[in-house]
């Protein structure tokens, strides 16, 4: 029977993480972005970000976590990137204290699609919802291309909604519209305690 567990991304990963990132964004993005961009990315290149990604993240609460998949061998199937909201993570002309300083920015959440529909992404972002929690962040959130229905219904699915903030990014003259979406992160309900027992007479 696989197992399937996530686990904090190690430098040597960072070459699976930058070919699961080539492999899925060539087959969930090639009706979004233009067919060259995505031909013309370089593996190298990014492997290259995700190793210093990994190695000299900006802050403690940057963190790179994989989603693994064991059976007769393991084999490194997603991952997730995240850390405090910054620039990256406003609309435009948003204003830079609009979000707080209590939000996390999810930059990449990919699950290989040979690997899809086996919980690593629902994994992944519970795994990265508990560390969020622990650093103190309140709320998250994620931009999500417009056209890119398998994020947008998987993370609704979970509890995030849209904010109402929109952007579209030029690639390569050509915009692709964005939306963001968000979810509080409230902590969890501790559990009731048992009724005291009643006294013996």
């Amino acid at each position: 029977m696989a197992l399937g567990y996530v686990r904090p991304a190690r430098p040597e990963d960072a070459g699976e993480i930058a070919r699961i990132q080539l492999a899925t964004w060539r087959v969930a993005y090639r009706r979004i972005l233009p067919r060259h961009v995505l031909e013309n990315l370089d593996e190298a290149w990014l492997a290259r970000r995700w190793t210093a990604a990994v190695q000299e993240p900006p802050s403690d609460a940057h963190r790179v976590l994989v989603a693994v998949e064991q059976a007769e061998q393991s084999y490194l199937v997603g991952f997730v990137a995240s850390g405090p909201a910054d620039a990256e993570a406003l609309a435009p002309n948003e204003p830079a204290e609009s979000l707080g300083s209590g939000v996390a920015a999810v930059t990449d959440l990919l699950v290989e699609p040979r690997w899809g529909r086996r919980g690593h992404g629902s994994r992944l972002l519970a795994a990265s919802v508990e560390l969020w929690r622990s650093d103190g962040f309140d709320r998250a959130v994620a931009w999500a291309f417009d056209g890119d229905e398998a994020t947008r219904k998987f993370l609704t699915s979970t509890g995030w909604s849209a904010d109402g903030a929109a952007r579209a990014l030029d690639v390569d003259d050509m915009l692709v519209p964005q939306l963001r979406l968000h979810v509080a992160l409230a902590a969890e309900p501790a559990p009731t305690p048992p009724a005291p027992a009643a006294p013996v007479d």
